[in-house]
């Protein structure tokens, strides 16, 4: 910080010295005034500048001065970039399938066979029995009477009222207030940072894989071979037929009989009467009223207010780095080693054998009865009739003859004739039959079955591990902290002064007025009245019908069925056997460790200085405002009136009917029904089971392996540059302009305009000098005699003109 200090401060210290030589000399130094021209001016540090001759006719040539401005410029720069590709690799691995086969097996079901039987059944009936009643019951006879009643009504009357609200009536103000804007500026920092940069290393570890091969056994097996057989059985059929049964049942048959009743009616009638009521007739009054108004004015005050100024700092921070690096380590695990083994295993076998059994059973036979029956047939034979048709009229209007038609017509007969019928009767007869029966027994057989078991081995094998560890290191950074300063500044502050006003208003009066009118009242009379109605009752009555019910009759029938049995039979196979042997084995694989190398770039640091600005801006205020308004109120005052109401009223009367109950008389009755029992039997059946044997199969398996690799690219990167532009400088008549320019991280200095006589005077120069670290600008002063004089560089003391001495 101070070496940068320093080499700011030297050009300006260099320039200073050279003005105030300058300075040393009178401004009459240029010889006869002005018309032999001032030559070229004086300038500061940095060289004379062309241009400042004057011309012929009194004027001067144009100056241009060279002005550094900054640029952002994209260069490509060269970076080594640690990349990742993927690659395909394949591996074989062994799975083990399971094949399934399929095994015949015999096992005992028990089946519900149906069995029909009868049973008595009681059940209960309701019958309906009617029976008459007599009950008394009460009637509301209606009749009418006068009653005077007194009611309320209320009368409106209005009131005017005045109010007083307050309106916020919007005004606008012009106000300046100065704000702090943070113009930032860069400046170029050397930044370290660490690159962790891959290495690749080639490793080769041992290991064991267990290779599968196939070995034949010869095995013996047992098969269940179906044989088949033809046998015959008999079977009972329950078969319906219909007969007809008669029955008793109750109808109830509805019968109607005629009544009359009498009732009272209420029959309306119309009167006019006389009616007084009240009309409220509005009477207009003007007034006046007095009301305060607040007057807005303004009033300058003086007005505090902090402002936050900016304040830099630099501090220290330490931060943890965790460093990488690589550790070799030897770990242990178990592997299931697998071997195959012979067993012994027992199992159970049905062996089915038939069992001859004999029984009696039941049959019922149909046994046909001839016999005869007299039955009415219709017939009927054809016949030819002559029938006579009208003539009706021809084409030309004339009658045409009667003619006479055939037509043949069927002649219905009913004859009766005696025809034979064949009705058929049941006998019952036990028959002896004999029938067999399966059944097996239990027998206990071995067999070697190869079982595959798997004993552990423990192995170990070596892995790298890629770990960090944690590191201190410091780095600079600033912090922009805000001070806080209080300002004053005056504020227009807006205050209200009251003002008594009058002003007239109307106020409309409800005066009331008292009229009559004629009013039709509807009232009632009472009047006896007749009506006939009809009462229908239900009456028992005892009928038959014939119903057909259904019963079942006992038959006897036979069916072919196949038996088959399962005979076992003893086979053998050979099975290839999966075994496994170990063998060792070597790989080579690539290990990556992250290796730290520290760098140096070039940063950019975005820095702030405050600026003070300024703004206008339209506030808009709301002034209260009171205003007044005139309104009307409407009230009701009660008032006691009487009128004569038609009250309807009713007496009670007791009156007695009759009427019909049917009540349900309970009977209990019994009935013959056919219900269905389950009878457990024992049936023997073949089922089929899947046994599934382990077959071993080899599989290939693509699986994809991230590579590390370097790769060096081009990154545009954004880099400041200064670039030299020529702008021109507008001068006073006679007077050269020259430039002297210093850099101090990163400021531009500028060289102020050498100032020369007017109109033929003094035509000497001087010159301004630039400070260090900012730009700046002077001109040459005119004095009142046409002569310049230059401010000095420091201390801002100005020297004297030689020829009219201010």
């Amino acid at each position: 910080m101070i070496r940068k200090f320093v080499f700011r401060i030297l050009p300006a210290f260099a320039v200073v010295v050279t003005c105030a030589s300058t300075f040393a000399d009178d401004c009459g130094n240029c010889g006869g005034g002005c018309e032999g021209g001032c030559g070229n001016a004086v300038a500061s540090e940095g060289g004379v500048v062309e241009g400042g001759s004057v011309m012929a006719d009194g004027g001067c040539a144009p100056a241009t001065k060279t002005v550094y401005q900054r640029q952002y410029v994209t260069e490509m720069k060269t970076v080594t970039s640690t990349e990742y590709t993927t690659e395909q690799r394949e591996r074989t691995y062994t799975v083990n399938k399971r094949v399934p086969r399929t095994e015949e097996k015999t096992r005992t079901v028990t089946v519900q066979v149906p069995e029909t039987r009868s049973r008595t059944v009681n059940y209960t009936v309701n019958k309906p029995v009617t029976e008459t009643k007599t009950s008394e019951y009460t009637v509301q006879v209606p009749y009418t009477e006068s009653v005077e009643q007194t009611y309320t009504v209320n009368v409106p009357v209005q009131e005017e009222k005045t109010s007083t609200y307050t309106v916020m009536v919007p005004k606008t103000e012009e106000k300046t207030s100065s704000y702090t804007v943070q113009v930032p500026y860069t400046e170029s920092v050397e930044q370290s940072y660490t690159v962790m940069v891959p290495t690749t290393e080639e490793k080769t570890s041992t290991y064991t894989e267990q290779v599968a091969y196939t070995e034949p056994v010869e095995q013996s097996y047992t098969v269940n071979v179906p044989v088949s057989e033809e046998k015959v059985s008999t079977y009972t059929v329950q078969v319906p037929y219909t007969e007809t049964v008669e029955q008793a049942y109750t109808v109830m048959v509805p019968k109607s009989e005629e009544k009359v009743s009498t009732y009272s009616v209420q029959v309306p009638y119309t009167e006019s009467v006389e009616q007084s009521y009240t009309v409220n007739v509005p009477v207009s009054e003007e007034k006046t009223s007095t009301y305060t108004v607040q007057v807005p004015y303004t009033e300058s005050v003086e007005q505090s207010y902090t402002v936050n100024v900016p304040v830099q700092e630099e501090k220290t921070s330490t931060y943890t780095v965790m460093v990488p690096y690589t550790e070799e380590k030897v770990s242990s695990y178990t592997v299931q080693v697998p071997y195959t083994e012979q067993v012994e295993q027992s199992y159970t076998v049905n062996v089915p054998y038939t069992e001859q059994m004999t029984g009696s059973r039941t049959v019922q036979k149909r046994v046909a009865v001839q016999g005869s029956k007299t039955v009415q047939v219709r017939g009927g034979h054809w016949e030819t009739q002559q029938v006579q048709v009208g003539g009706g009229v021809d084409a030309n209007g004339c009658e045409c003859a009667p003619k006479m038609c055939c037509k043949r017509v069927w002649v219905p007969t009913c004859e009766t004739k005696e025809v034979p019928t064949c009705s058929y009767q049941c006998t019952t007869e036990e028959v002896p039959y004999t029938y067999s029966v399966s059944r097996s027994r239990q027998e206990q057989r071995s067999k070697m079955v190869n079982v595959t078991r798997t004993r552990s081995e423990e192995r170990t094998r070596t892995y790298s591990v890629t770990n960090c560890r944690p590191e201190e290191r410091t780095r600079s950074y600033m912090v922009t902290k805000y001070v806080p300063e209080t300002k004053t500044r005056s504020v227009n502050v807006t205050k209200y002064r009251p003002e008594e006003r009058t002003r007239s208003y109307t106020v409309t009066k409800i005066v009331p007025e008292t009229k009559t009118r004629s009013v039709n009242v509807t009232k009632y009379r009472s009047e006896e009245r007749t009506r006939t109605y009809t009462v229908t009752t239900s009456v028992a009555e005892q009928r038959t019908r014939s119903v057909n019910v259904t019963k079942y009759r006992s038959e006897e029938r036979q069916k072919s069925y196949t038996v088959t049995k399962m005979v076992p039979e003893t086979k053998t196979r050979t099975v290839n056997v999966t075994k496994y042997r170990p063998e060792e084995r070597t790989r080579s694989y690539t290990v990556t460790k992250m290796v730290p190398e520290t760098k140096t770039r070039s940063v950019n640091v975005t820095k702030y200085r405050s600026e003070e600005r300024t703004r206008n801006y339209t506030v808009t205020v709301n002034v209260p405002e009171e205003r007044t308004r005139n309104y009307t109120v409407t009230k009701y005052v009660p008032e006691q009136k009487s009128r004569s109401v038609n009250v309807t009223k009713y007496r009670t009367e007791t009156k007695t009917r009759e009427y019909q109950v049917t009540k349900n008389v309970a009977e209990t009755m019994s009935r013959e029904e056919s219900y269905t029992v389950m009878v457990p039997q024992q049936k023997t059946e073949s089922y089929s089971v899947t046994v599934y044997d382990c077959v071993p199969e080899t599989k290939t398996q693509t699986y994809s392996v991230r590579v590390l690799h370097t790769v060096t690219k081009e990154v545009p990167v954004q880099k400041c540059v200064s670039v030299a532009v020529e702008v021109a400088v507008d001068n006073a008549c006679g007077s050269a302009g020259s430039s002297a320019g210093s850099y101090g991280a990163g400021d531009a200095g500028a060289a102020g305009s050498a100032g020369g006589c007017a109109s033929g005077d003094c035509g000497g120069a001087s010159a301004d000098s630039a400070s260090a670290g900012s730009a700046s600008a002077g001109s040459a002063s005119a004095c009142g005699c046409g002569s310049a004089a230059a401010p000095a560089a420091a201390g801002g003391r100005r020297h004297r003109c030689g020829r009219c001495g201010r």
